[in-house]
């Protein structure tokens, strides 16, 4: 049981990094998420994949899929399923707001960041997104590759 405590982060944050350089964000939320028990677990042990995830609308519901949260390796038949579709738990105002927006041609909804807050709860970054060309690819790294440099000089 002690060794279960010691594998267990205390700072849990998962970022998709793919999703900066394949996206431009325009909005950002923190939504929650509705877990079964042996993903929280998973979760705290810092077994999820962001990449590839994207969220869609079912009635009015706002769902995310593709996401990869691997199985909890002491749970029993009671486990999960890795990718299954998560329900996001956001107000109805940010909903409808996410809906009226998505209808828009080329925005999507992407997964940004998955961390645990202070009172324990997992929660989701998601943003409101357009995908980027690949001149805005170009751009990005160029800009990255300035910074790197200044660093340097700095130092």
């Amino acid at each position: 049981m002690a060794k279960q405590h010691e594998k267990i982060q205390k700072n849990i944050n998962v970022r998709n990094k793919q999703a900066s350089f394949e996206y431009q964000f325009l909005d950002t939320y923190i939504a929650g998420l509705a877990l079964m028990g042996t993903e929280i677990k998973s979760i705290r042990l810092g077994k999820v994949q962001l990449q590839g995830a994207f969220c869609t609308f079912k009635d009015n519901e706002l769902f995310v899929q593709s996401m990869n949260i691997s199985k909890y390796d002491e749970g029993t038949h009671y486990n999960h399923t890795p990718l299954r579709e998560r329900k996001l738990l956001l107000k109805k105002k940010e909903l409808s707001k996410l809906h009226k927006k998505l209808e828009e041609k080329g925005l999507t909804i992407v997964p940004i960041r998955l961390f645990i807050n202070d009172r324990g709860f997992a929660k989701l970054e998601i943003a409101l997104a357009k995908g980027k060309k690949i001149h805005d690819k170009r751009d990005s790294i160029k800009e990255k590759d300035v910074k790197r440099e200044m660093d340097r000089n700095f130092k």
